[in-house]
């Protein structure tokens, strides 16, 4: 898969966080013009104002993350729920309403969401969490068949144990605790490496992928479908 992205403006947002420096990375290596934007989205301009200073983008690679909290679904408050929700849901609809105009002129255009597979299976104490981020695929979905016949493809990826800072930094890794969980709950008996969840994002945002419509495809070596 080489230069699979070449004459593509690739807008990734978060681009110092959770997936986004490897994305970034392996992207440009397949010929792509990265604009990396490292701007927080919570402010309701902030996504317009992103898609503006980027330019034209063939590309937005939504790429939202949040420390997830663990709390007990009768203990949840109203100020976790809402900014979770302000930092994962609010803004992936800002970004796409800003970047479909001109996708929508040319008639082509991508949009990968990096999500989680934690929408797709049931976690303890993790409902705010879950809940946004099924928010997202579902988004994903409805947008993705609306937008079909424009040529623009709305997919996402749906991941969970892939190494990644945000939520498995080096010292979660390496606690035996961890690798236990891992080898007890990931079929793969490892966790996704960050270059083989990227090398498929960027697959997903080629010309090779232009059949796939509002699709949420699970990376995460086996655990949602256990």
């Amino acid at each position: 898969m080489h230069s699979t992205l070449a004459g593509k403006r690739v807008l990734v947002t978060q681009a110092t966080e959770f997936m986004g420096p490897v994305l970034c990375e392996v992207f440009a290596e397949q010929g792509a013009e990265v604009v990396p934007s490292a701007v927080p989205l919570v402010l309701p301009e902030a996504a317009g104002q992103v898609v503006r200073d980027a330019g034209p983008v063939d590309v937005l690679v939504a790429n939202l993350a949040h420390q997830a909290p663990s709390t007990a679904a009768a203990e949840v408050t109203e100020a976790e729920w809402r900014e979770v929700f302000a930092a994962l849901v609010d803004p992936l609809p800002r970004l796409v309403r800003a970047v479909l105009p001109g996708m929508l002129s040319r008639r082509a255009g991508r949009v990968l969401v990096i999500g989680s597979a934690s929408a797709l299976r049931g976690m303890k104490r993790a409902s705010t969490y879950s809940a946004a981020r099924g928010a997202q695929l579902a988004y994903v979905q409805a947008v993705g068949v609306e937008l079909a016949g424009s040529n623009v493809q709305v997919n996402a990826i749906a991941q969970n144990f892939v190494d990644n800072p945000t939520y498995f930094p080096p010292e979660v890794q390496v606690n035996p605790r961890f690798q236990e969980r891992l080898a007890r709950e990931v079929p793969l008996g490892r966790l996704v490496s960050a270059r083989e969840d990227a090398q498929f994002a960027a697959y997903l945002c080629s010309d090779a992928a232009a059949c796939f419509v509002g699709q949420v495809f699970p990376v995460c070596g086996g655990w949602a479908t256990r």
